[in-house]
């Protein structure tokens, strides 16, 4: 690991980004969603091409990792500093937030005004639902700064999956008790992401509430103040999906609840795959040790980070919350997941092949160590028993 002081010592001479427009691939990502309802409604190519995002996000992604593999590369700790300051990352991320408004509302326009087939109908849902997945991605990046305008606009993005207690319970909730049994948005060995999903969800939305209900009781206000944050996204979910439903009538109600539904479950896969399985101990004053790199699962693949803002950088993102994407660093003896999210998620969605892949790596990358591993309490005993670990005194 390389540290300030190294650098110090062996200054080296002005760094420079080789991935600085490669990040561009980021705005692009969301556009995709686009190719296939575009072309139908305006250029009146055969509805096949619905099909060209949900292949591209699922296959065609996790192929490009497998590809071009992994970018270990790290940005030195003595040009931090200058990457957080340099405009140009923070308004990539801007630049993101329109497209991925008109993607999102011209495919449920589309969904609600076109005749489909039921696999073409999946199809565009969950493409379309993939592109809440990456706003809810960027109001992650934003969410983490302290400046007040990129955390309201963080805030006001997610209204567009009817998401808004995300920020509130990602930044507040989950990075408190990350890799603990507290966590609902820590998947445990031995849980499928469809429990999980069914844990995390109404988990992590009464988390937020309850902290928000905190905040703004010690602030002497009612839960129902203009200042609740959830409200305030809340209202404006309700203004753009009121006027959606005002213009295209019920049918609309009927594409953006699974779209919703499918953004969320985008959140809720990456939640499973960061922090499967990964337990922090409790010191001897009973709290748990401070969060480090090695309690989340990382990965360096490098097509499925240049398109999620680095988000699979996570290990070094909860060692340091308000670090930006382009200066997250890869460390050695990280706990290394086997492909990007993408394919991870294709995993996940087919829970033997995630527990035969994700199962024995977890027990090695932990080496056994059954006080380090976030078990399903009903699923323990048997895990035990299986690996031939040690039973806990």
């Amino acid at each position: 690991m390389t540290t300030a002081i190294e650098d110090r010592q062996n200054p080296l001479p002005s760094y420079i980004d080789k991935k600085r427009f490669a990040w561009l691939f980021s705005v692009v990502g969301p556009a995709i969603s686009m190719v296939g309802t575009v072309a139908v409604s305006v250029f009146g190519v055969s509805s096949w091409i619905l099909f060209f995002p949900f292949v591209f996000y699922y296959f065609f992604v996790p192929f490009l990792d497998f590809l071009f593999g992994e970018d270990i590369s790290n940005p030195p700790e003595s040009a931090i500093e200058a990457l957080e300051a340099d405009a140009y990352y923070r308004w990539i991320t801007y630049a993101t937030i329109p497209i991925l408004w008109i993607a999102v509302i011209f495919n449920c326009i589309f969904l609600c005004t076109f005749s489909l087939t039921t696999l073409e109908w999946i199809a565009t849902v969950m493409s379309t639902g993939s592109v809440l997945g990456f706003g809810l991605n960027v109001s992650h990046e934003l969410g983490h700064k302290l400046q007040t305008v990129p955390r309201k606009i963080a805030l006001f993005n997610t209204a567009l999956g009817a998401y808004g207690h995300f920020s509130i319970e990602h930044n507040r909730g989950h990075h408190r008790h990350v890799s603990t049994p507290e966590d609902p948005a820590s998947s445990k060995m031995g849980e499928n992401i469809y429990q999980f999903a069914c844990r995390e969800m109404p988990g992590a939305a009464l988390r937020a509430w309850r902290l928000e209900a905190d905040r703004l009781q010690r602030q002497n206000k009612s839960v129902w103040h203009f200042e609740n944050e959830i409200l305030q996204a809340l209202c404006l979910t309700t203004l753009v999906y009121g006027t959606l439903i005002g213009l295209y009538g019920f049918d609309m109600v009927l594409v953006l609840i699974p779209v919703a539904i499918w953004g969320a479950f985008q959140l809720t896969s990456a939640n499973y795959v960061e922090h499967y399985g990964i337990q922090r101990l409790k010191t001897a004053n009973g709290n748990y040790e401070n969060c480090q790199p090695h309690h989340s699962w990382n990965s360096n693949h490098l097509i499925s980070n240049l398109v999620l803002f680095q988000l699979q950088r996570h290990s070094d993102h909860h060692a340091h919350p308000g670090r930006s994407y382009q200066s997250l660093r890869d460390f050695p003896e990280l706990p290394r997941l086997p492909s990007g999210y993408f394919g991870m998620f294709f995993l996940a969605y087919l829970p033997p092949l995630w527990y035969r892949v994700m199962d024995p790596l977890l027990i090695k990358t932990l080496q056994g160590d059954v006080s380090r591993i976030n078990f399903l309490p009903s699923a323990k005993n048997r895990l035990i028993k299986k690996f031939g670990l040690a039973a806990p005194n």
